[in-house]
């Protein structure tokens, strides 16, 4: 006995945007809340963020602040981005909360583990970002300061550079789900991506040249776990196709 057609959760464009408006006040509540404990500890939470290059400079040097509010505002600023990042999984679950009653079930099954993935593997390559990156990188800018040239960094300019670099290696993390979705939605075949690995090594290494600082060192370190989540992107993209083939079969053979 064929089962009948799933329907999706209909309404009117007034009880959308009622939606939308209270999954973004809870969006914002939740950021709020995170920011409050990161605002009382804002000092302590960029000294933390800034003990990498700290840890590099020459002896007697620090970090300097050549504006009047940046010991104030730097701080903050860095306290507010990380509340948004704490409260990213609540602000994804607001999203997903407002856009699921318009999924199939079978859109729905596929696209929960893409998003828990996504999120995980960008707090990944953030954590690899600063334990892993910023000290070699910080070592080899330490290292090759000209002779009669101190390094004292001004803390606005370090918060943007660690905040660029944060972004760039979340982003670079998010290869194999790049990966998956190409083959998913059928806009590249598998085969060809596997085909396409010197190619795709290439533009990696292009990629990581553009994305950090201008040394070896830095472009290596971005480049090598890119590559291996490509290739985890790969053995990703066909289990879930394998998956997708037998769910078709077992429904065909149901029908």
């Amino acid at each position: 006995m064929s089962e009948e057609p799933e329907k999706l959760a209909e309404g009117t464009l007034i009880s959308h945007l009622l939606e939308l408006r209270d999954r973004i006040i809870r969006a914002l509540v939740a950021i709020i809340i995170a920011l409050l404990p990161c605002a009382y500890y804002t000092n302590d939470i960029f000294g933390f963020v800034a003990q990498p290059l700290l840890a590099k400079l020459p002896k007697g040097a620090t970090l300097i602040a050549t504006s009047v509010v940046s010991p104030f505002m730097t701080p903050f600023k860095l306290s507010l981005f990380l509340a948004v990042f704490i409260a990213m999984p609540f602000v994804l679950y607001q999203i997903w909360a407002f856009v699921a009653p318009g999924l199939y079930r079978h859109e729905k099954r596929f696209a929960i583990p893409l998003v828990a993935s996504s999120v995980l593997l960008f707090y990944i390559g953030v954590a690899f970002a600063y334990f892993f990156v910023f000290p070699a990188m910080f070592s080899f800018f330490a290292n090759t300061t000209p002779p009669g040239v101190a390094m004292m960094t001004d803390i606005s300019s370090y918060l943007d550079f660690v905040m660029t670099m944060f972004f760039a290696f979340g982003i670079a993390f998010e290869v194999p789900i790049a990966v998956v979705l190409l083959v998913i939605t059928g806009m590249v075949s598998l085969e060809k991506l596997r085909n396409s690995r010197g190619y795709v090594l290439i533009g990696i290494f292009v990629i990581a040249a553009f994305l950090t600082p201008p040394d070896a060192v830095s472009q290596c370190i971005m480049a090598v776990p890119m590559y291996l989540l490509y290739e985890g992107g790969l053995i990703m993209a066909r289990v879930l196709g394998k998956m997708r083939r037998d769910q078709a079969d077992q429904e065909e053979a149901e029908a």
